[in-house]
C-alpha cells in the first residue's frame, strides 16, 4: 500500500519527536496504533461482507440453475413415462384385438 523506506522512517520519527514532544509522544503512538488497529478490523470486515455477499449470490445463481435442471429432468421422465404408457396400451389393445378375433364361433342349438 504505502512503500516507506527506513530513511523516510527515521525523517517522519525526527519529526514526531520534535512537534510532539517526548512526554506524549508514547500516548500518541499508542492513540495512533488504536485508530490503526480499527481501521484495520473496520477494512476486514467491510472484506469478508462483501465476500459473504458474493458467495450468496453465486448460491443463488446455482439454486436457480440446479432448480432449472430438474424442471427440465422431471419434463424429461414426464414424458418419457407417457411414452412408455402409450406403448404399455398399444400392447394390451394388440394383444387383446387376436384374442377376440380367435375365439371360436359358438352356435346356437
Amino acid at each position: 500500500m504505502f512503500d516507506f523506506s527506513l530513511a523516510e522512517l527515521m525523517v517522519v520519527m525526527v519529526v514526531a519527536l520534535i512537534v510532539i514532544g517526548p512526554e506524549r509522544l508514547p500516548k500518541v503512538a499508542r492513540t495512533l496504533g488504536h485508530l490503526y488497529g480499527r481501521a484495520q478490523r473496520y477494512v476486514n470486515g467491510v472484506k469478508s461482507d462483501i465476500a459473504r455477499d458474493m458467495a450468496i449470490d453465486e448460491y443463488r445463481q446455482l439454486q436457480i440453475k440446479v432448480q432449472a435442471e430438474a424442471v427440465a429432468l422431471q419434463q424429461t421422465l414426464q414424458q418419457a413415462g407417457q411414452s412408455v404408457d402409450l406403448q404399455v396400451q398399444q400392447l394390451n389393445q394388440a394383444a387383446v384385438l387376436p384374442a377376440v378375433s380367435s375365439k371360436p364361433d359358438i352356435k346356437k342349438p
